[in-house]
Order: C-alpha cells, then structure tokens, then sequence
C-alpha cells in the first residue's frame, strides 16, 4: 500500500536519517547485555534528594510564577546564576543578553545552524566528531570539512590550507565546531597552544568558533584549560554549556553564551522553535544550584567518574590484545576511543554482541565517511563488576575476530 505521506515529504525529510546509537539500543536493552555504548551518566549519582529539596522550594515560593510561559532568553535568575559561576571559565561575567538559555546544549548547535546556514554551506568539524551534532547541522543542509585529530586534539595547524581550498572551490565555511576538552566520541583534549592557534585563525579568517563544553567541568587529571571563549574577546567563539553533565540531563538545560548580536538572533529563531525552555525546569536547575547542591556534588561526581575511568583503563589493559588496540587516556569526560590494526569494527560488534557486550561503531561519528576500525565505549554507566566482566567478554570477541 503507497504511503500517502511520502509524496509529501520534504527534502530534508527525504534524507534524514535516524540515530545509530539510538537505533541499536534495543540490541543493549536485551537480557543480560553490558552496555558501554549510550554516552550516560550513573543513575546511582544523580542527586535525587537535593533536587527534590530544590524542586519543592521553589514551587513554594515561586510556583505561580514558574509553571506560566517564561521569556524566550531565559529564566533571569538562572541567567545571574551562570554568569557568576561561569566567569572563571568564560574569563568575565557575561552579560544578560550575552547568555541564551537553551533545552540542553544541542538546541545550541541547532539555534546558530538556523541563523547562519543554508543548504550547501559547509562547518568544519573534527574527524570524528559528535554525530548528535552533525544530524542537527545536516538537517540544515550543512555539509562537512573535516581536521583529523591526535592526543592534543584538533590538527589546527592544518586549517590554514582546508580554508584556502575551500575558497578555491567556492565553498562558504560558516563556523567551525569543536569539542576540545574530553572529546566525544575521541576522548581527547585540546592543547593550549593550539587553542590559540584556532582563536587566532578564526579570527583572520573571520569564521566564528562554536565552542561545545558539556564535560568541560568533569576534569579528572590536570589542570583546566582556558576556554575558548576567553582566549577571544573579539566576539568570535560561541560558547555552548550544559546541565545534562554535571546534574543530569532529564532537566534539558543548557545554554549558550556569545556576542549579543548573534545571541539575539537566535533567540529570536528560538521563540519560533519551543517558545521557551521549560521554565519549571530552569526554575528547579537553579534553586539547586543557589542552595548550592551544585558546588558540593561536582567534587563528588567528579572522584566518582574518576575511579570508573581508572577500572576501565585497568580492565582494558587486562583483557584486551594490547598490540592490536590503542586508544587515548581521558583526562575527563565520559569516552574512550579504541582503535584496531587488524579488525573490522563491525564485523567486532556482531560477535560482541553475541557475547552480550555493546559498544558504538566508529563510523557514524564520521559525516564524510571512515572510522571501519574504530569504536567508542563510555565508562560512565556501568557498574564496576559489569566494567569487568564486559571487558572479558570483549577481550575474547577480539581475539576470536584474530584468530577466526
């Protein structure tokens, strides 16, 4: 039978295509399996009893004014809030009208796609990168240069020469996206020097940078970087920010913190968009956060997902064939990224599974194509005990991959 809605559908309809991680989750979801595949946080740590302290203050002091329809830029209060808590990071307060607060940072990515692209223009990305955000800008009509990266991040040094081939080949670069601490899906963080490096480019070339920073506060080794956005000043980096992260992300807030003019226009776009992110949850986020729930749990979740990560590197290197694999160790953040010589990471992901172990195929975290034999696990979510015995099971799928 012919569908009737087929004829009807729009081009962008025409060549969309769904999540690959959420389209495998029903393989994870089966009896038994361990999944090191969704980028998710432990349910175990959310702050279930401080939130709920928060939710309940709020609606007592606020709640006919929270549960009305709110301004499309943001709840006020969560607006000081962050310009206060970011400052150290963001290098000064922002502005009222230099912060937009959003339903989780990818309606960012979505915000500054709809004022700035059109069908045919081009974003420069990592190789790989976060494939939820490159969906968003190929629902636009985006299509993609892309840098390769090692253990310091992006290959900055190569951007220079893509611009001036773009150029060559007509091509209109509209911002460049980057994820440089605690890269998803690669793990790794961006070096200081090239984050210079980067600011400085854009600014001569006069591409903004759209600055993604959802693990940025989840550090386990080191010392914090200078943000992107503080290395500007002139009004180039867009900065995108979560909550799904460093509270949780059922409350879909995020924001975005920029030039007022380009904040503005995507505000506006916004208005068009949801109205408004849930002001109940915006209201909730920050009665936490004012109570001061969020300074006191970061520490924690930060020791918490630290130890994760240490059980992970061990398990790995206990289980799997060490001369066959690599992959960077995360100095934060929620990934690992492996790496094989010899094996098809398909062909690994059918036999995993067939031993009850799940993990993201590397390939869709490419927009032009690649990454056959690569594949990432998160570290986050699973137990200790699920940490080792997945290991085990994906230890032996390599081996037999080796050994057919």
């Amino acid at each position: 039978m012919t569908s009737i809605w087929e004829p009807l559908y729009g081009r962008a309809s025409r060549s969309l295509k769904p999540s690959p991680i959420r389209e495998m989750l029903h393989l994870t979801r089966r009896p038994g399996v361990i999944s090191f595949a969704g980028g998710m946080p432990d349910p175990a740590a959310f702050p279930v009893d401080a939130f709920r302290e928060a939710a309940n203050r709020i609606l007592e002091e606020q709640g006919r004014d929270i549960l009305q329809y709110g301004t499309t830029e943001g709840y006020p209060p969560l607006k000081a809030f962050l310009s206060d808590w970011t400052a150290p990071r963001m290098g000064r307060k922002l502005a009222e009208d230099e912060l937009l607060i959003t339903a989780g940072s990818t309606q960012v990515v979505d915000l500054l796609s709809w004022a700035t692209i059109d069908p045919g223009d081009f974003v420069i990305c990592e190789e790989a990168t976060f494939l939820g955000s490159t969906g968003t800008m190929r629902n636009h009509g985006a299509s993609f240069i892309t840098v390769p990266c090692d253990g310091d991040g992006m290959k900055v040094e190569m951007l220079p020469a893509l611009l001036e081939e773009a150029k060559a080949k007509g091509r209109k670069v509209k911002y460049i996206y980057t994820i440089p601490n605690f890269h998803n899906p690669l793990g790794c963080t961006m070096s200081l020097q090239r984050r210079r490096q980067l600011v400085q480019i854009a600014r001569d070339w006069g591409i903004p940078i759209l600055e993604d920073d959802p693990y940025g506060y989840i550090r386990f080794d080191g010392d914090h970087l200078p943000s992107l956005f503080s290395l500007d000043g002139s009004g180039i980096v867009i900065y995108a920010g979560s909550f799904s992260k460093i509270l949780a992300p059922g409350t879909r807030v995020g924001w975005a913190g920029g030039d007022r003019e380009i904040i503005r226009k995507m505000a506006v776009f916004k208005q068009a968009v949801d109205v408004c992110t849930s002001v109940v949850a915006q209201a909730e986020v920050y009665k936490y956060c004012e109570l001061g729930f969020l300074d006191a749990f970061l520490p924690k979740i930060v020791d918490h997902y630290r130890k994760k990560r240490d059980d992970f590197e061990t398990a790995m290197r206990r289980f799997l064939p060490l001369e066959e694999v690599s992959w960077v160790k995360p100095q934060g953040g929620y990934f690992y990224w492996l790496e094989t010589r010899r094996i098809s990471a398909r062909a690994l992901f059918d036999r995993a599974i067939g031993k009850k172990v799940a993990f993201v195929l590397g390939e869709p975290f490419f927009p032009n194509g690649g990454g056959e034999q690569a594949f990432r696990m998160c570290f986050t979510f699973a137990s200790p005990e699920q940490t080792e015995e997945g290991m085990k099971r994906l230890g032996e799928a390599m081996q037999e991959s080796l050994n057919p």
